[in-house]
This record gives structure tokens, sequence and C-alpha cells, in this order.
């Protein structure tokens, strides 16, 4: 038997038949035994756990993180862009603002209302029961452009490039096999193949690292890492991708550095930190890995382990980039060597969305293939089924039962589902107009650009500010994410604001449409806080119990003080040491 065979032969079909039929028994085992569990909890008891060890915590804030983008986008971006894209990704000290600074005042506001509260509720609670129901319909729009249309397209290409099978056969079957999945195993079936992903992905990934830099040094992953930082280093006339920052559009050669648009100075590190602040701090995907508690537990206690578990998964998240953007960049310096079996052009979108597939393909034995495999649809299925329960809770909770109340649970059930299809489909009508839109993980993170001021600006004011007013919420989240979306139109007929257009209108307007992506966000970001102090200004304040609930007083800060020792600022500081230590080797 050929081991490095560059096809999937018997043994990796035999992998991964086995390994899918022990996913399916692990998971039918896991819902068994969650039935007997749950028997007599309640809802709070099912949605945010019973006090979790920190390493737990760090290890579902990491697993909630990683999905089938990563491996299909990042890896992409590394072999079109280099590290360029590792901002949104070196962001463990991020984390550490959520363990440090919000835990602790969502817990404070969880023991003040008396239950705990979610992303949605917080903003019915600080501002309108309208500003809540926006932020519903923003996560509805934010899943048909960057959960159904991102997750088909994952799919549709990774076994493109690994099976050889049409595009679109493997995404809508990737769709119809998950739609099952998600009826027989619901949400624990979710979680179960989440922690089942997460150790192959990880082993997997870094067998692709060590082994495809290994091939590229003949024998030494040493070599191969300086022959993968040479060839990098020559792209992009020159420029390279081996650095994060690009300090002008043209270089000392005199060259134009085709970089600088994607990626321009300073601000590819604020824009890429307001998009991390959102999805960090405020994401209720995220937030409510470290929200879970033992009743009658000292707040102390939870805001130590929930800051723990935030330090640890800051740690944890410094593995993506080693795991997804190095190995595209690997793939690209390989590609260059004619006996590899990689083929990619650096210009070509879909190419290079392929890169860790071809890896996967061209660069691991036979077996190791059908293993990673089945890492990957464990992720492609994951991320889907939760967007799936997510979507028919959200659209039949906010909107449905509100409209129509006292109708039966199984109408409700049938309501949601339906939703949930016309979601699907609008998500795979979108997937064409997605794929004209450049690399993939540079799309999601143009997409969250136009979503994440809004979302940063509420949350920050309305959580530091006791003068901000109800009015001046709802008109920051509805005003932010309207300007987003007519940006988005603009960049569709502009193709980013890369074409020349004609005609007044656009010759008017090139400030909105021709701006840097980046440079956008930033003056979005500008624009809605001084819309929502403006506003402010001329509307009712926020009621003595709005304000109350977000006064930080002395023995609240007590409590804080004695939930930390200095082995959580070691850990701290060593989060930020290594980002630190990132940053100055791809400066």
């Amino acid at each position: 038997m050929n081991w490095n065979a560059k096809d999937f032969i018997w043994i990796d079909w035999a992998v991964m038949a086995i390994g899918i039929l022990a996913v399916v028994w692990l998971v039918y085992r896991s819902i068994k035994k969650d039935k007997e569990k749950m028997a007599g909890a309640d809802s709070q008891d099912y949605l945010f756990g019973k006090g979790e060890p920190w390493y737990v915590i760090g290890m579902a804030i990491f697993a909630a993180n990683i999905g089938s983008e990563h491996l299909v986008g990042l890896a992409g971006t590394g072999a079109k862009d280099g590290v360029g894209m590792a901002h949104w990704e070196m962001q463990g000290w991020m984390i550490l603002i959520l363990g440090w600074l919000f835990v602790p005042f969502y817990q404070l506001l969880n023991n003040k209302m008396g239950k705990i509260i979610t992303m949605p509720d917080f903003l019915k609670f600080r501002y309108t029961p309208r500003t809540g129901s926006w932020l519903s319909i923003i996560t509805l729009v934010a899943y048909i452009l960057t959960k159904v249309s991102v997750t088909a397209f994952t799919g549709g290409i990774f076994f493109k490039y690994l099976l050889g099978l049409n595009f679109w056969v493997g995404a809508l079957g990737l769709i119809a096999i998950t739609a099952i999945f998600t009826v027989i195993g619901g949400m624990k079936g979710v979680m179960t193949m989440s922690t089942i992903q997460t150790p192959i992905l990880v082993i997997g990934s870094f067998l692709v690292l060590f082994l495809g830099l290994n091939a590229l040094g003949h024998g030494s992953i040493t070599e191969g890492w300086s022959t993968m930082m040479e060839y990098c280093r020559s792209l992009h006339d020159g420029y390279g991708t081996t650095h994060m920052f690009h300090w002008s559009d043209i270089n000392a050669s005199g060259n134009p550095d085709p970089l600088y648009h994607e990626y321009p100075g300073f601000v590819v590190f604020i824009g890429a930190s307001i998009i991390g602040f959102w999805y960090w701090c405020t994401d209720q995907h995220i937030v409510q890995r470290v929200l879970g508690q033992t009743k009658g537990e000292d707040n102390s206690v939870v805001m130590k382990r929930a800051r723990r578990g935030s330090i640890c998964a800051g740690y944890f998240k410094l593995l993506p980039v080693f795991m997804f953007l190095i190995p595209g960049m690997v793939a690209i310096a390989l590609s260059n060597d004619p006996t590899s079996g990689i083929q990619m052009d650096i210009t070509n979108h879909d190419q290079t969305d392929g890169a860790f597939a071809m890896m996967v393909k061209n660069i691991l034995p036979a077996g190791a293939k059908g293993f990673v495999t089945i890492g990957f649809i464990c992720a492609l299925v994951t991320s889907l089924a939760a967007f799936f329960n997510s979507c028919a809770t959200l659209f039949t909770e906010d909107f449905y039962k509100p409209m129509k109340k006292g109708k039966s649970e199984e109408h409700y059930v049938l309501v949601g589902r339906i939703a949930t299809v016309v979601v699907v489909v609008l998500g795979l009508l979108w997937l064409p107009v997605m794929m004209g839109m450049g690399n993939l993980y540079s799309y999601l993170q143009g997409i969250q650009s136009l979503l994440a001021p809004a979302m940063v600006a509420v949350f920050t004011l309305g959580i530091f500010s006791k003068k901000i007013t109800p009015k001046a919420g709802e008109w920051g989240l509805i005003g932010g994410f309207v300007i987003g979306m007519l940006r988005l139109l603009t960049n569709i007929f502009t193709d980013t604001g890369n074409k020349v257009m004609t005609g007044s209108f656009w010759e008017n307007t090139t400030w909105f449409w021709q701006t840097n992506w980046l440079v956008f966000e930033c003056w979005l970001l500008v624009f809605i806080i001084v819309l929502m102090v403006v506003v402010s200004f001329f509307t009712p304040a926020p009621s003595k119990a709005q304000v109350e609930a977000i006064t930080f007083n002395e023995s609240y800060r007590k409590q804080i003080s004695d939930s930390w020792n200095i082995w959580d600022i070691v850990a701290t500081l060593g989060v930020i040491f290594l980002c630190g230590c990132f940053y100055w080797y791809f400066w």
C-alpha cells in the first residue's frame, strides 16, 4: 500500500466510515445520558451550565470560536495575504478584557435582575424593547450573510479540492446532512460534536503544518520554515506577505504595495480590535460560555473561575494562526514545487481558499486524510446545526410568539423550522454574490466590519455611561445597521470600491463607497457614538432602575479585588507577552 498516495484511498474511506459511525454512537450516547441527567433541571442549568472548571470554560470558548471558515478561509487568506489577517486571530489579549472587565459586569447585572441576562435582554432593559428586537433582526441578517453562505461555501470548496466533488454537490449535500442531524441530535448533539471536533482539528492541523514544513524543507522542518518565509517575502511584487503592518502604498523600490489597500498602517489593528471587541465581549455565543455558576455560589468564586477560564482561552487563541493561517503560507510556497502536487494561483480566490484541502490531500499520509476529514465534517455540521437551532429560536421567541400567543408547541416548532428554511434559501441565493467578493476570510471580516461598530457603540456606551438615553441606543443600533447595509450594497456594485464608477451619483459619493473598508469601519463607529450623544440631549433620560443596573458600587469593587491573586496577573501577562512576540516577529 502506498502510504504517500496523494488521493483518497481505501484506508482513508475506511477510517472516515469508522470515525463517522463512532461519532454517531457518541452523539446518541450523549443525548441519552443528557435526557436522564436533565430531568428536573431548569432552563438556566441547561443553557448556561453548572459552574464548570476554569479549564473547561477555556476549552469551551476556544471550541465556540473555531469553525469551518477557519479551515478554508483562514488558510486561504494565509496563502493570499500571509499574516496580514493575523490581527483578527492574534486576539488572546481581547479575551482578557472579557474575563477581567465584562464578565464581572454581566455577573453583577445577573444578580440584580435575579436571572441570567442574554445580550438582547440587556439591550431591552438598558434601552428599549425595540432595540433588543433589532438586535435579533441584525443577527438573522448576519446568519444569512456569514453563516449559511460561508459554511456552505467552505463545504463545497473543501470537498471539491479534496475529493473532486462538484462544488454545489458538496455545499447542498452538507446542508441536507446537517438538517437531518439537527432534527435527530438537537443542541446536545451539537455540543457533543463540538467536543469531538476540537482535538481532531488541533491534532490534524498541526500534523498538516509540520508535515508541510517538512516537505518544503526536504526533510527539515526548520529549513522548511526558512524556505516558506523566503518565498512569501518575494510575493506581491517583492513586498511580501510576512509582515502584519503595511505602512505605505509604495515600497522602498517605488513599487505599489498591493496589500496596503487591504491592511492600511495601524488602522488594521484598530479595525480588527473593533470586530474583536464585538465578538469576544458582547456576542452571546461567546459570553454564554463563561456565565455558568452553581446556585448559591459566592460572586468572587464565580468571577475567579470565569476570569481564569478566559485567560486559559487566551492561550488557546494563539493556536489558530499556526493551525490554519501558516499552513496556507506553506501551501503557496509548495505550489512553487512541481513535485508537491499543489497547484495554486495567488490571484485565484477559489484556489487559495482550497489551500487547506490541497494540503490534506497532498501532504498527509494515507489514513490521516480520513481522520482530518472527520474533524472537518464535524466542524461543518456543528456550525450549521447551531445556526439552525438559533435561527428557529430567535424567530419564534422574539417575533412570532409575541404576535401569535396561545398556540401549541408543535405549531411554534413548525414555524421555527419554516423560518430556518427561509433563511437557508436566502443564504444560498446570496452565495453566488459572496463568491464574487474576494477571499472568504477577507469577505467575512468585511461583513463583520459593517455590523460591529453599532454593536460596540451601543454596548459600550450603555455600560459605561449613565447619560446615554434609551432612544439614543435605539437610534445608534438601527442607524449603524442601515448605514452598514447601504455600504454593503455599494460594495456589490463597485467590487468593494475597486471599480471606477462613472455618473454623478458615484462621483459625488466616492467618500462613502471608495473609502478603505477598515477606515470606513472606524469612522462609522465615531459617527454612531456622536449620533448617540446628540440624540441623548433631546430624548428622555434612562430610568433610575436602568441607571442602577450599571452602577459599580464599593461592595462590588471589593468582590472583584477579592477574586484574583498574583497568579492571575502572571498568567494574564503571559498571554500579552506571547501576543507581543508574534507581533514583533511578523511586524
